[in-house]
């Protein structure tokens, strides 16, 4: 089990990274709703970039709930 120390870090990397990740999914949707406003197709590889980062967020909010609440359990 970790202690108090590493989980606190570890959380912080966690809302680090999705706050990376939040900022690249944020580049791929810009470009894929200025396709939609200009009425045309939107690039795939901006539509694969959003699915990709859109789960890779998910996936990263699950490990920062988990490290959370292994927290509040040591507490």
């Amino acid at each position: 089990m970790a202690n108090k120390k590493q989980l606190k870090k570890a959380i912080e990397q966690s809302r680090e990274e999705i706050e990376n990740l939040e900022r690249k999914l944020g580049r791929s949707q810009v470009a894929i709703i200025e396709a939609i406003i200009s009425h045309t197709k939107p690039d795939d590889t901006d539509v694969d970039y959003f699915r990709t980062y859109a789960a890779l967020i998910d996936v990263e909010r699950e490990n920062l709930q988990k490290l959370t609440a292994e927290l509040k359990a040591l507490n």
